[in-house]
């Protein structure tokens, strides 16, 4: 049997109860942090589900439409670094250099890619963004009646532009946002 204190208020028990969930949550986090394939796979598998539920449904088209474009933000900023080469008022501004983008000029320092969006959080928000998607392609009030096919091909146009910029500006500024096929260093091998 739980005792509560006497002059515990309802309000202090429902915060004390809602920290203890975050603390949970916030372990279970920490915990997968290191299973990046599966994190992954799984979020694919959530996506799918989520599309089935939209074909099968015949509906909630928007939903699908604002999950995508919500998803393509967080891919770009995924892809991009965090202290853009091609803003240059924000290396006139920081004098010591630390705000500084990738080398230009085969003299300038080396400065490693850093993402505007780290791995785990772009995991995280896309998992959420899909968990909210599910959930409001239960409720009729999101069931917008539209023509789903403008809607894809608007979403195809804006992928195909939005990426062909990044691609362009990753080329103009020389920066690989991943790290396959990269030179590695460190590991002398020896047959």
């Amino acid at each position: 049997m739980e005792n509560i204190e006497p002059e515990q208020t309802p309000f202090a028990a429902v915060t004390a109860q809602t920290s203890k969930l975050q603390r949970q949550y916030q372990s279970l986090l920490d915990q997968s942090t290191p299973f990046v394939l599966y994190r992954w796979v799984g979020t694919g598998v959530f996506l799918g589900i989520f599309f089935l539920r939209i074909l099968l449904a015949q509906g909630w088209y928007i939903v699908a439409y604002a999950l995508g474009i919500y998803l393509l933000n967080l891919f770009l900023a995924f892809l991009q670094p965090k202290f853009d080469p091609s803003n240059d008022m924000l290396d006139n501004e920081m004098e010591d250099g630390s705000a500084g983008g990738l080398p230009t000029k085969q003299d300038e320092e080396f400065r490693p890619f850093i993402r505007r969006l780290p791995e785990f959080k772009f995991w995280h928000e896309a998992t959420r963004a899909i968990a909210i998607g599910f959930v409001c392609s239960w409720f009729e009030i999101f069931n917008v009646p539209v023509f789903w096919p403008v809607l894809v091909m608007y979403w195809i146009i804006l992928f195909v532009l939005t990426m062909r910029k990044q691609i362009q500006h990753m080329i103009k500024y020389r920066y690989v946002p991943f790290s396959f096929g990269k030179a590695k260093y460190g590991k002398s091998s020896t047959s």
